[in-house]
C-alpha cells in the first residue's frame, strides 16, 4: 500500500464530500426541475443535485453507508452552491488549467478501474461527460484559488504548517482495531497489545523483529516497520504530531489514531526552511494554501450568498445513532497515512 498522501486538498469540499453525501431517492420527472437550492445569482435543481450525487458515489463507492443521512445533505448542497458560484466567477486561465487537469484525473480513474471503468459509470447512470463536467467545475475553483495566491500568502501558510514538511526516517508498530486476519479488536485489547509491544522494545527487543511479529501495517510489517525519508505531511494528524515531537531513538507511548495504536521510534528527522523547499514541497505548500483559501470562503463568506434550501427528506432516519458519526477509513486502510478518493491521484503534480 502507498503512504503518499494525495496532494489535491481541494477535495475537502468536493470529492471528500462524497464521504458524507446522501443519495436522494429517485424522483419523478415532474419534480426534476424543482429548485432544491437558490442563492444570489443562481439555482440548483433536483436533477442537477441528483446527478452530482451519482458522480460522488462513483468517486467514493466505499462510503455508501453514509449516503442516506439527511443531516449531510444540506451541508453538502451548500458546498455545491459555493462551487457553482465560484466557478462562474473564475478566470479563463483557471478554466483552461482545469481542462488539462480533468484529462489527467480521468486518465487516472481509467487506469485504476481498468475494464470496470465503463460498467462502473453505467451502474451510476453516468456518462464520461457527466464526470468531466463535475470535475471541470471543481478543478476550475481550485485552479482559480491557486492562481490568486500571493507569495506572501504562500510563505505565511508555510510558517503555519512547516512541521508538515519535516522529513523523517522512523519505525512503527501498528496494533490495529482490526487484526491481520480481519477480526475486530476492542480498543482496550488493542491498547493492551500496544503496551506489550512497548514493554518488549523498552526491554531491548529488536524493533524490526517485533514489527514483524506484532504490526498490522502490511506495508511495513516485513521491512521492520520502517518508513524511510518520508515527509510528515504524509501521515494522519496524531501520528504526525508524535513523529515531529518525539526525541530521536526513543520509544513512544502508544499513540492512538483512527487506525489503532502506534508505537513509534524516530531514527532521523530533518526540518525545512522555506528557502530550502524542493519543487514538490513548494507545490504541496501552494496546494494546501489554495485549499485553505477555499475553506475560508466556506466558513466566512458562504452565508453572504443568501442560500435557501428546499430538500425533500429521505427515508433514512436523520436522527439515527449513525447520523453524527464521522466516516471511518475504508476497509484495508491500515497505515498511518492520510488518504483521498481514487480520483485524487497526484492531481497537483
Amino acid at each position: 500500500m502507498s503512504l503518499n498522501k494525495k496532494s489535491w486538498k481541494v477535495l475537502v469540499v468536493s470529492l471528500t464530500a462524497a464521504l458524507s453525501f446522501s443519495m436522494l431517492a429517485a424522483c419523478s420527472n415532474k419534480s426534476d426541475d424543482t429548485a432544491v437550492a437558490t442563492y444570489k445569482g443562481g439555482t440548483i435543481t433536483q436533477k442537477e443535485f441528483n446527478l452530482d450525487t451519482r458522480v460522488m458515489k462513483f468517486l467514493s463507492p466505499e462510503q455508501a453507508q453514509y449516503l442516506e443521512i439527511d443531516m449531510f445533505k444540506e451541508s453538502i448542497l451548500k458546498q455545491e452552491v459555493a462551487f457553482e458560484y465560484l466557478a462562474d466567477k473564475a478566470s479563463d486561465e483557471a478554466k483552461k488549467a482545469a481542462e488539462k487537469e480533468v484529462d489527467t484525473q480521468i486518465g487516472s480513474i481509467k487506469t485504476a478501474l481498468g475494464d470496470k471503468y465503463k460498467s462502473t459509470l453505467k451502474e451510476q447512470d453516468l456518462s464520461e461527460s457527466d464526470l468531466r463536467s463535475y470535475m471541470q467545475r471543481v478543478l476550475t475553483v481550485y485552479q482559480d484559488m491557486l492562481l490568486k495566491l500571493t507569495d506572501e500568502q504562500v510563505k505565511t501558510h508555510y510558517e503555519a504548517t512547516k512541521a508538515d514538511y519535516s522529513v523523517a526516517t522512523l519505525r512503527h508498530v501498528l496494533v490495529g482495531l482490526t487484526d491481520s486476519a480481519g477480526k475486530e479488536r476492542t480498543d482496550a485489547d488493542a491498547l493492551k497489545r500496544a503496551q506489550e509491544v512497548k514493554a518488549k522494545l523498552d526491554g531491548g527487543a529488536d524493533f524490526a523483529a517485533v514489527a514483524k511479529e506484532y504490526s498490522d501495517d502490511t506495508g511495513t510489517k516485513e521491512t521492520g516497520g520502517e518508513y524511510k525519508d518520508k515527509a510528515l505531511v504524509d501521515y494522519v494528524a496524531e501520528f504526525k504530531a508524535a513523529a515531529h515531537s518525539l526525541p530521536l531513538n526513543t520509544i513512544s507511548e502508544p499513540v492512538k489514531s483512527t487506525y489503532g495504536y502506534h508505537i513509534i521510534k524516530v531514527e532521523a528527522r530533518k526540518d525545512t526552511t522555506f528557502d530550502t523547499l524542493t519543487a514538490d514541497q513548494l507545490k504541496a505548500v501552494k496546494n494546501s494554501a489554495a485549499s485553505a483559501s477555499l475553506e475560508t470562503f466556506l466558513e466566512k463568506e458562504l452565508d453572504s450568498l443568501e442560500i435557501k434550501i428546499n430538500l425533500p427528506k429521505s427515508s433514512a432516519a436523520a436522527g439515527s445513532a449513525g447520523a453524527t458519526a464521522t466516516p471511518a477509513p475504508a476497509a484495508g486502510s491500515d497505515t498511518p497515512a492520510a488518504t483521498d478518493t481514487p480520483a485524487a491521484t497526484e492531481a497537483a503534480k
